[in-house]
């Protein structure tokens, strides 16, 4: 029997600890070392040492991105010989260095960068914003989603753009990224990564904008869904596989520069453009809300996962997903993401009851006091509907969300066929350009 360990709190932490605790391989329930975002960096490394020293679980599975930017996984397996899934602080430079990766990607010839140029200083970047006909300024280093800006969008000239670079300077980042601006349709591709070999999960679609019809700020994602054939409805075949090869050129470049095998979540956000498929971002972890998806329907034991991610044995065990779709919904609280309530009681009892092996539950950012659950300020439980369609899957987790009570709101539009259809024909009219573009040559 496995004694199995989490750090991070959040719906994601929630459906891996869920995940684990259904495995008939782990004793009892999953230790958590440290929430992490509740405390000061140092202090949270220091609890979830101490806790980890105590409880002496047989891996740790890493949920948010600080606790790898901190070097947390060198410090359990150095110190305490506990192994972790996720990457070493150099190899976690993934996700909090974009200068990092797209460097990676372009000295290993790996398809998928956009046009992009990294900056240390004001010289040449007015001259370079002119160049491009859209552009997207990015902070080299982990901003929580929040450092991104674009032109027309946040940034409204090239004198605003450069003043933003300054600003970034002048608070500290040793660079800036500048890269040109994407129209297209995105995707999360996660493949779990033991070093050498790679396996892929199934495809999802994240929503950042908090309100419907993909209006308002950027969020950590209101909700997701998954297909029952494992794709989207606008991705072909070809698109997944080419996604699927970069996460593995990626895994076999990193092993290549750092001489370190990456073991844990190779999170590769993508777009589908008019010139092709794009690298976004990477995550070297799992995704908030992606997790409840993919997780709600692995077959495969997640803890025999966990143990050949360890032993290098990825390659020898068959991964299995059901052929189910899945719609996430985040419930958030009134406010969210600039002025979140806190402290507020919701009442999720009508919600609960319909908790089945169709419908999922993962509690959040929330605060149980005297048996009630307060909002603390963050995304507070995410519904994932599981069905045979999407439709299916979106009216189930669409019931529960709607029925929780309290200061609180959720997009009812993620999953919809309304929305679903709009993708489809904005990734129609991208193909077109594109032929017309092949064409022309």
């Amino acid at each position: 029997m496995l004694k199995a360990a989490v750090v991070g709190k959040d719906g994601r932490t929630s459906a891996i600890e869920k995940s684990l605790e259904a495995s008939p391989l782990v004793a009892g329930p999953v230790v958590c070392l440290s929430a992490w975002k509740d405390l000061a960096p140092d202090d949270a490394m220091q609890q979830a040492l101490e806790n980890a020293a105590k409880e002496r679980p047989d891996f740790v599975v890493i949920g948010p991105e600080e606790p790898l930017e901190s070097g947390l996984v060198d410090r359990l397996q150095g110190d305490l010989g506990i192994p972790c899934i996720g990457p070493t602080k150099e190899l976690a430079r993934l996700e909090s260095s974009k200068v990092f990766t797209r460097q990676l990607l372009a000295d290993f010839g790996i398809p998928g960068n956009p046009e992009f140029r990294v900056f240390r200083s004001l010289k040449g970047i007015a001259e370079y914003l002119e160049r491009l006909p859209g552009y997207v300024v990015k902070p080299d280093g982990l901003t929580g989603g929040k450092g991104v800006r674009v032109s027309d969008v946040h940034l409204f000239s090239t004198a605003e753009a450069v003043d933003y670079c300054q600003e970034l300077f002048l608070r500290g980042d040793k660079a800036v990224i500048i890269e040109e601006k994407l129209d297209g349709e995105e995707f999360s591709l996660m493949s779990f990564c033991d070093g050498t070999s790679v396996s892929d999960m199934v495809v999802v679609q994240d929503h950042k904008r908090v309100g419907e019809n993909d209006s308002g700020p950027n969020t950590g994602g209101m909700g997701s869904y998954s297909c029952a054939d494992g794709r989207l409805p606008f991705l072909s075949e070809a698109d997944v596989k080419q996604a699927s090869a970069i996460n593995a050129a990626v895994a076999k470049a990193l092993l290549a520069r750092t001489g370190q095998k990456y073991k844990g979540i190779l999170y590769g956000g993508f777009m589908l453009t008019a010139s092709g498929l794009r690298l976004l971002e990477y995550n070297a972890r799992f995704g908030d809300p992606e997790t409840m998806n993919v997780l709600s329907v692995l077959k495969t034991d997640f803890a025999l996962i966990c143990q050949a991610i360890i032993n290098e044995t990825l390659h020898q065990l068959p991964i299995e997903f059901s052929p189910l779709a899945t719609v996430c919904k985040y419930v958030v609280p009134d406010g969210y993401p600039d002025k979140p309530v806190k402290n507020e009681c919701i009442d999720l009892s009508g919600a609960r009851a319909l908790e089945s092996e169709s419908l999922k539950i993962f509690l959040a950012a929330l605060e149980r006091r005297d048996g009630r659950e307060y909002l603390t300020g963050s995304r507070a439980v995410a519904f994932v509907g599981i069905g045979k369609t999407l439709a299916e899957a979106e009216t189930i987790a669409e019931q529960a969300a709607s029925l929780v009570r309290g200061p609180v709101y959720h997009r009812r539009d993620i999953g919809t066929e309304e929305l679903i259809q709009r993708r489809i024909a904005h990734v129609q009219a991208l193909r077109e350009e594109q032929a017309v573009h092949i064409i022309g040559k």
